[in-house]
Parts: structure tokens; C-alpha cells; sequence
């Protein structure tokens, strides 16, 4: 079973390729899913890795490393929680 992996502080010129590359160095990677603004496709700033394998060592060596001048903020992803309606 995979591991979901939260990475924030991304700098706005990473790519998947490039998140990808970095965290297979600690394990396999399954996923990379960097979240881009709806409006204008720019990358917000943070998106999620599913590992196989070595997640918990990618996260112990990537938290706080610094990528492009960012510190990584990187930690187990949370499940989502339900949106909630817009009923009044």
C-alpha cells in the first residue's frame, strides 16, 4: 500500500520530473501530483507524493531541506476532509 506524502514550500519552478527524481533516491515512487491554480495553471506552492516504498525516510532527509532557495515542508498527508455546502 502507498504512502501519501505532503510537500509544501515548492518552488514555483518545480516540475514532477524534478520532485520525482528527488524523492526516488529514498524509495519507489508511484506518484507525484503537484497542484496548479485553477485560473491560471501556475503551481501553488505545494503537492503530494505517493511512495511504495521509503517514505519515511524521504521524509525525515527532505523536511526542511532546501530546494531552490525553499525549505521543503514535508510530512505524511492527511486525509481530506468532505468540503462543506454552500447552504445558507
Amino acid at each position: 500500500m502507498a504512502t501519501d506524502i505532503y510537500v509544501g514550500n515548492l518552488p514555483f519552478s518545480a516540475t514532477s520530473e524534478a520532485i520525482e527524481k528527488l524523492f526516488s533516491t529514498y524509495g519507489v515512487v508511484e506518484n507525484v501530483n503537484l497542484i496548479k491554480d485553477r485560473e491560471t495553471g501556475r503551481l501553488r506552492g505545494f503537492g503530494f507524493v505517493s511512495m511504495a516504498s521509503g517514505a519515511k525516510e524521504a521524509i525525515a532527509a527532505l523536511h526542511d531541506k532546501n530546494l531552490d532557495g525553499r525549505n521543503l515542508k514535508v510530512n505524511l498527508a492527511k486525509p481530506r476532509e468532505p468540503r462543506r455546502s454552500n447552504q445558507w
